[in-house]
């Protein structure tokens, strides 16, 4: 009877062990990863959200993640930061595979074109226009520059163009009572606010970055272009003049010669710099510092137009994502971040959701409005495929004419050569 009883517990147990292993391999499979899956009874669907948040920004959109979390009991949104530097060569990879991708990705509006053409995007028309999404609830800027061939990529989170800070007891000590907003006040300014005995100057012309912002702002607002629709424009009369115009405030002392990367920086740091041209990142930089700094827009320094130069990041979905419950999922947090998105205002940007910036809450915001006002004209990178690669040359001829290694034609000359050859 004993022997029975062992025989009949170890049929039982097999029974169990089989029912278990049946159990597992019926459980979900496929393309969707542990962190991006369809939820199923009582079940929250997971979405993967990939940032390149690595810097003092990223509790700011995980504040955001967190809160729609929070929100509601139907999705799951799993952030994810990936190094800034490394970020598009992880995104490569994983838009090569054919699994584990992310179903929500930032990426740079300038980088939409040459990903789009490379079929690795989805337009997502069909997904904002399901979630109440569309394109009158952003700045006009980011949503052109994305549309392509009528196909809508990105849905912008925030612009980010190119600003003016200034010293506020430089400005004091050399008597200037006013903002330049133009050539003619700028040149006045700088005279006067730099002090050679002191070793101040009133704006130091950086050779290297952020010359990649402020360049483009210059060219625009002298009337020149980055791209005629055919081909590069570096070396026409009137990019060669505001490149001379630089050069000539190195020449007359206005600016040192020579400035290192990051060397206008330091100097604003130890004031000694009354004039900055840099981005809205600068802010928590100045702020920690202790510096007595205004910001406003840039003046029109350029003979033609206002303009500015901006970047801009967007929420854009990969090629692939068709799980109707992870894609609905997507365009609810989208739209969730649309009217909830002023903890990424907090971290110095200016948002490109229209009822956030007419928010009262985000018009208390001094520093973020007046990044804002500059929307109506900013402009972004040409939309050509491939432009990182095309325009790369510039930037060292540019340092070589700023350094007066060249003449400025020359090395806008060599410029368009160097890019000739990167197009081939």
């Amino acid at each position: 009877m004993q022997k029975k009883g062992m025989k009949w517990s170890s049929l039982l147990l097999l029974i169990l062990v089989v029912a278990m292993i049946a159990a597992g391999c019926s459980s979900n499979s496929g393309d969707n990863s542990s962190n991006q899956s369809s939820g199923g009874a009582g079940k929250k669907t997971e979405i993967l959200f990939w940032s390149p948040f690595s810097g003092s920004d990223g509790p700011y959109m995980k504040k955001i993640v967190d809160k729609y979390n929070s929100s509601q009991d139907q999705y799951k949104v799993n952030f994810v930061i990936h190094p800034n530097g490394e970020y598009y060569k992880q995104m490569d990879i994983a838009l090569s595979s054919a699994k584990d991708k992310p179903s929500l990705m930032i990426m740079h509006v300038d980088k939409v074109p040459t990903y789009a053409s490379k079929n690795q995007l989805q337009a997502i028309d069909e997904l904002a226009a399901t979630a109440g999404i569309s394109k009158a609830d952003f700045a006009v800027a980011p949503v052109e520059y994305a549309t392509i061939e009528d196909n809508w990529y990105t849905i912008p989170l925030d612009i980010h163009p190119l600003v003016m800070y200034y010293n506020k007891d430089l400005f004091e000590q050399a008597g200037v009572t006013t903002v330049p907003t133009n050539r003619a006040e700028f040149d006045d300014a700088i005279t006067k606010l730099t002090d050679a005995s002191k070793g101040v100057y009133g704006y130091v012309v950086p050779t290297l970055w952020p010359q990649q912002f402020i360049f483009p702002t210059l060219v625009w607002q002298n009337g020149g272009q980055l791209w005629d629709g055919n081909d590069v424009g570096f070396n026409s009369p009137e990019v060669v003049e505001i490149v001379q115009y630089l050069r000539d405030m190195i020449e007359a002392g206005t600016s040192p010669a020579n400035v290192q990367q990051d060397g206008e920086n330091t100097l604003f740091l130890q004031g000694k710099n009354a004039i900055q041209f840099n981005g809205p990142w600068m802010k928590s930089q100045f702020d920690e510092a202790g510096i007595n700094y205004g910001v406003t827009t840039v003046p029109q320094l350029g003979k033609a137009e206002q303009a500015v130069y901006a970047g801009s990041h967007g929420f854009v979905v990969p090629q692939g994502i068709t799980d109707e419950k992870v894609v609905a999922g997507v365009g609810d947090f989208l739209k969730y971040v649309t009217t909830n998105s002023m903890d990424w205002a907090e971290s110095g940007q200016a948002l490109a959701s229209i009822p956030m910036i007419e928010s009262d809450a985000f018009k208390a915001l001094e520093f973020q409005s007046t990044i804002a006002s500059s929307f109506e004209y900013v402009q972004f990178s040409p939309n050509v495929i491939n432009w990182d690669t095309i325009s790369e040359p510039i930037w060292a001829e540019l340092n070589n004419a700023l350094l007066g290694n060249k003449t400025v034609q020359q090395a806008m000359d060599d410029a368009v050569n160097k890019s000739h050859q990167a197009m081939k």
